[in-house]
């Protein structure tokens, strides 16, 4: 607690004032994060003050609140660009980053308890910057930093909020991603490296990690031209909540023809266990593309879930035990092009016969990019519901080649998107198929006017060698293995 206190008012963080008449004082609470060793004992015990948020008033206390992140997409593909051009990636971690944000409101909370001012009690605190717990806190952290970074040099990429890159000398440059107060960065210049680390821990107190290990629960093992991801501990202490460390494994995600639905007249279980659950795994849908659908299929029941639903997830998990150090293996390659696939199912959910869309993005062979999800209309054919798929599918792909080219990166030429269905191909390169198609929403028929400018060219695959197979439905175990092999989905 001494050690918080000091580095509140280190910082500069408030001034003690009188109360205020005409404005509203927020509380403080004392919050302690203790992290216990295997044999129970103290390994690192810490004390942050917080300010009780919740009894903010809008517009008085505060106004704007939102503050961007980087997407899990644009980490990876930094990682994968990083494989290819054989970069080593460092972290830098910010201690107390929320007290470096500066207030623009005035706020006034109490003095903690057991560091009220002797003789001043009556007195309230008035802040200059941010403590954890003001909902404006994420983003004045958020202005502080993206201020110190437009100042210096750096550039803030329009694809991504998140992400800042600095040019040097030729074609030298250093690319920096933030996730609130995480840092990954990595360049081609050294020097740069070394200058911009001294620099940031000058302007903020800054803990050094080194070589990336450990971001964001994702663990990151690195030598030249290979970078592996993983979410091993995450996978296994997940098992471990869920009373499942010790279950029998079992080789795929999904039964082969399952069909789940929401009134399926088995009993009901708890729900709050359930979205619990489904919570975890979406998460480490990060690092495995293997589990996407499977887990885009068990969350459209986190209202009501059923005994059936509740098995369907534990399958998951017994997938999970046999395959705990699956990971992504990002190597350095002789072309490194992005490339897509897109596929879908047809009136795959029973309740209201929608399709899902599934999409698949690789820098040449290393996914950066993917997803399953339920389209919002219900498609009248499979060809419909295979255009509506690509046109998600392009979207992905203008922003990731934006992507691609902020971080420094040509990707000439159009970006390929494999369909395994000739109709909707056709559908993209002129009207034809009228009767079939002239209902479709006019936002799917954008993908017609990038393949008219060549940005995207839809080229056909095989559905036996379309890796998006397992974004939209359930396949065969020789499948599975064959697509996972495609993917690098590997130890």
């Amino acid at each position: 607690m001494d050690a918080e206190i000091s580095m509140i008012e280190k910082n500069k963080t408030w001034e003690l004032v009188d109360q205020p008449e005409d404005k509203p004082v927020i509380g403080l609470k004392w919050i302690y994060k203790i992290k216990f060793n295997e044999d129970s004992s103290i390994q690192k015990y810490k004390a942050r003050l917080v300010a009780k948020g919740y009894s903010q008033q809008p517009s008085i206390d505060f106004h704007e609140t939102y503050a961007p992140v980087a997407r899990m997409e644009t980490i990876r593909t930094v990682l994968a660009l990083a494989a290819q051009l054989e970069l080593p990636v460092y972290q830098l971690d910010v201690k107390s980053a929320f007290l470096n944000g500066e207030l623009e409101e005035e706020v006034y909370v109490e003095q903690p308890q057991g560091y009220e001012k002797k003789g001043e009690e009556d007195k309230v605190y008035r802040l200059r910057k941010a403590l954890y717990g003001l909902k404006q806190a994420p983003r004045a952290w958020n202005s502080r930093i993206d201020r110190y970074f437009q100042q210096n040099g750096f550039q803030r990429s329009p694809s991504e909020a998140s992400l800042y890159i600095k040019k040097g000398e030729g074609k030298d440059f250093l690319m920096v991603c933030l996730y609130v107060d995480d840092l990954i960065y990595t360049g081609t210049n050294q020097h740069m490296i070394e200058e911009f680390k001294s620099a940031m821990m000058k302007e903020f107190e800054m803990t050094d990690l080194g070589l990336m290990k450990y971001f964001l629960g994702i663990q990151v093992k690195q030598s030249p031209g290979e970078i592996f991801i993983s979410q091993e501990k995450y996978t296994e202490d997940m098992l471990k909540i869920f009373h499942m460390a010790t279950c029998k494994p079992i080789s795929t995600p999904m039964a082969l023809n399952e069909k789940l639905q929401r009134n399926d007249g088995a009993e009901k279980v708890d729900g709050k266990m359930y979205r619990s659950l489904v919570g975890s795994l979406i998460y480490l849908t990060h690092t495995r593309p293997d589990i996407c659908h499977s887990v885009n299929l068990i969350s459209r029941f986190m209202n009501e879930p059923s005994k059936l639903h509740f098995a369907a997830a534990k399958r998951i998990l017994r997938y999970l035990q046999g395959t705990k150090k699956l990971g992504l293996m990002y190597k350095k390659e002789a072309e490194s092009k992005l490339t897509g696939f897109t596929d879908s199912d047809w009136a795959g959910s029973l309740d209201d016969r929608k399709s899902t869309s599934g999409y698949i993005f690789c820098l040449g062979s290393k996914p950066i990019s993917w997803s399953s999800k339920k389209q919002k209309t219900v498609a009248l054919s499979s060809a419909e519901a295979e255009y509506i798929a690509a046109t998600d599918a392009a979207c992905e792909a203008v922003w990731l080649k934006r992507l691609i080219s902020d971080l420094q990166q040509n990707e000439n030429g159009p970006t390929i998107i494999h369909c395994d269905n000739m109709s909707a191909i056709a559908m993209t390169k002129n009207p034809v198929f009228h009767a079939r198609s002239k209902h479709i929403e006019l936002r799917h028929h954008f993908i017609r006017d990038l393949v008219n400018e060549g940005l995207i060219v839809m080229e056909f695959i095989n559905t036996d060698d379309q890796p998006a197979d397992i974004m939209t439905k359930a396949v065969t175990r020789e499948k599975f293995e064959k697509f996972k092999e495609l993917l690098r989905i590997a130890n």
